[in-house]
């Protein structure tokens, strides 16, 4: 190629921001004459190097914006702790089709019986998949939400949210939580409602919900809300971290994850 055609070549991939046909080309095009491809075939593999490219720099920043625990991720997930009704819930639900139809993930259990893994390391998988989710302590969200409705841009942050196709809500009712601050919450989740999945891991029973609402109707209307389009876990197994401390009281040696 001669060096006028590699300067209009450069100039015109980099004006069209083709980063990775930029920087491969030249090395694509030896192996195309090589191997005797058609110009078809050149320009197909160049075309789906850059989007591979784009999609792994996609994800790396959905993953980065998702504040998901990368730690808590699906190859570490004891699957076989978990009855098999959990585990094929879990399994079907990594399909994504749950956020197409605006469905909510509710999972309960006591501390400690996997909950925050299981949610998280599915949320991950989804946005390896290239599924925007965010996720959340409940606690600290509430306190943004509070912030946000103080500072008169409680409307602004639930349209940021609402950019999110789920949205991972760890430890509700974890932390009692004032009036005020619930309300907020309650005003996020009706904001939520048929317009993008709440994801929420949960070791309060719907019949104890009360404490996190302060008042029946407002209890049953979230309630309402979440459940009306809803997939319910159950995770009713012991504390991960007891038994993890009674094999090392027994064994002397901490259990494997």
């Amino acid at each position: 190629m001669s060096t006028e055609a590699t300067a209009t070549l450069t100039r015109c991939l980099q004006e069209l921001r083709l980063a990775s046909v930029r920087s491969q080309y030249e090395e694509v095009a030896r192996q195309a004459t090589a191997e005797s491809w058609s110009y078809t075939a050149f320009l197909a593999e160049l075309l789906e190097r850059e989007c591979q490219q784009r999609q792994h720099k996609r994800i790396e920043r959905l993953l980065k914006g998702s504040r998901l625990p990368l730690e808590k991720n699906w190859a570490s997930l004891d699957l076989k702790r978990f009855p098999t009704k959990v585990t094929q819930q879990l399994r079907g639900l990594l399909s994504g089709d749950f956020l197409d139809r605006r469905e909510n993930v509710l999972m309960f259990g006591p501390p400690g019986s996997g909950k925050t893994h299981a949610l998280s390391a599915l949320s991950q998988e989804l946005v390896r998949a290239g599924r925007p989710i965010i996720a959340a302590k409940c606690s600290l969200l509430v306190q943004e939400l509070l912030k946000a409705k103080r500072d008169l841009r409680l409307q602004e942050m639930l349209r940021d949210l609402s950019r999110w196709q789920g949205l991972l809500i760890d430890d509700l009712g974890y932390v009692q939580q004032s009036r005020e601050e619930m309300e907020v919450l309650f005003t996020l989740l009706a904001e939520r409602y048929e317009r993008g999945s709440v994801l929420i891991t949960s070791n309060l029973a719907f019949s104890q919900w009360e404490q996190i609402f302060k008042d029946p109707m407002t209890t049953a209307a979230a309630i309402d809300r979440l459940v009306h389009h809803s997939v319910i876990v159950e995770l009713n197994v012991s504390s991960y971290r007891m038994e993890a401390a009674k094999h090392k009281k027994t064994s002397g040696k901490p259990a494997k994850e």
